[in-house]
């Protein structure tokens, strides 16, 4: 993890990481992304927002950048990274 990241713990052992992808453009597409993510092990929560293209996952640990990439790719979309 870096300062540049907005990746954070909380005080119940959570990881909170905002990323943004790109091409969703309505509900369909935030369902989509939201199911491959939270299929990743460790993720508790998982929020897509078409309008803004961010994604804010919370997951027990810190995850791979490789495994929420996949992830999206696997929906049909881009991740241009965490913000």
């Amino acid at each position: 993890m870096t300062a540049e990241t907005k990746t954070q713990a909380d005080q119940a052992g959570q990881v909170t990481t905002v990323y943004q992808v790109t091409g969703m453009t309505c509900g369909h597409c935030e369902g989509a992304v939201a199911g491959e993510i939270s299929e990743i092990e460790g993720v508790t929560s998982v929020q897509a927002a078409a309008t803004t293209g961010q994604v804010t996952v919370v997951s027990r640990t810190p995850l791979e950048d490789a495994a929420v990439r996949a992830a999206v790719d696997e929906a049909g979309y881009e991740l241009a990274g965490q913000i």
